[in-house]
């Protein structure tokens, strides 16, 4: 009877300090949540001016850019009002294409040999170690990498192909960590019944065990891709240009890619820039958007409850 008691006024005694804990929380979501919506109207609204709106200048109206489609074809420009945001769309593109093609074969073996062949060793727990460490390295000291591993030490340049092997450094530990959560995810009653039936190792991996991770393996992909997409540091440190007024056509040529170019564009003081910048903004958003809905669409379509 005295246990129920005193638990009772411990309970008591709890109570308002988890009042005042769950305050102090939804304060801070609050605080967060208003912060980006004031955010996110400022620069729709700034951004839609540039995007669907004419420019007046003196007596004149100056149609030059006024729907999505030229803004995003068209070249950079000194002229905030024929700016366009071609060249670094196409850069992105550059990169996003060499992230996938070096990141997806590299970060997915990666994980199934550490989950599935390496021996559990110190070797192996040191390795395991760095990785989550890796993960969590600031986005700069990725950029100094490219620059001295792909820029100088292989000779490489300045180019698109840097830039890619730059940001595939920066998310492969993420990737790794991703694939693994997804292979650990498959029961290991899959494995057991496949080498049961006669399979030998390698094929119970790869074709019962993989195949089942696939979903969450492609979905950290993309979700590492969300972030490579809006990193603005690694590619200024590893010397990617501001200013290119030319479409990319190989893996060596040189390149900007949207964040870098709205970096640039929001240091001009004219006001016009700060609409041109809002507008490159939205259509990061929507890259960066679209990527995470794809990411949601494989998990919810191909996910598998064990």
């Amino acid at each position: 009877m005295n246990s129920i008691k005193d638990l009772t006024k411990t309970n008591k005694e709890k109570a308002p300090k988890e009042i005042i804990f769950l305050c102090v929380l939804y304060l801070s979501i609050s605080i967060a949540i208003i912060t980006l919506m004031i955010l996110i109207f400022d620069i729709l609204s700034t951004g839609s001016n540039r995007l669907f709106s004419d420019y007046e200048v003196g007596l004149v109206t100056k149609q030059q850019i006024n729907n999505p489609q030229d803004f995003l074809t068209s070249l950079d420009s000194r002229d905030p009002l024929k700016a366009g945001i071609g060249p670094a769309f196409v850069g992105t593109l550059w990169l996003m294409i060499i992230v996938v093609f070096t990141t997806f074969p590299l970060g997915t073996g990666a994980a199934i040999y550490l989950e599935e062949f390496a021996p559990k060793n110190k070797l192996t727990r040191f390795i395991e170690l760095n990785l989550t460490n890796l993960a969590g390295v600031p986005s700069v000291i990725y950029g100094l990498m490219g620059l001295a591993v792909f820029v100088r030490l292989a000779g490489f340049g300045r180019s698109v192909l840097s830039g890619g092997l730059t940001l595939t450094l920066l998310i492969l530990p993420v990737v790794i960590v991703a694939s693994r959560e997804a292979l650990k995810a498959v029961p290991d009653t899959i494995r057991q019944g496949a080498l049961a039936l006669g399979a030998t190792k390698f094929q119970a991996i790869f074709r019962q065990v993989v195949p089942s991770a696939i979903p969450g393996m492609v979905t950290g992909m993309v979700l590492g891709l969300s972030r490579a997409i809006g990193e603005t540091a690694p590619l200024i440190f590893m010397g990617a240009l501001t200013y290119v007024n030319y479409y990319p056509d190989s893996p060596l040529s040189g390149f900007t890619a949207i964040p870098i170019q709205v970096y640039n564009w929001i240091g001009y003081p004219q006001a016009e820039w700060k609409n041109t910048s809002s507008a490159g903004i939205i259509l990061l958003l929507v890259m960066l958007l679209t990527m995470n809905s794809i990411a949601l669409i494989i998990r919810n379509k191909f996910e598998k409850d064990w």
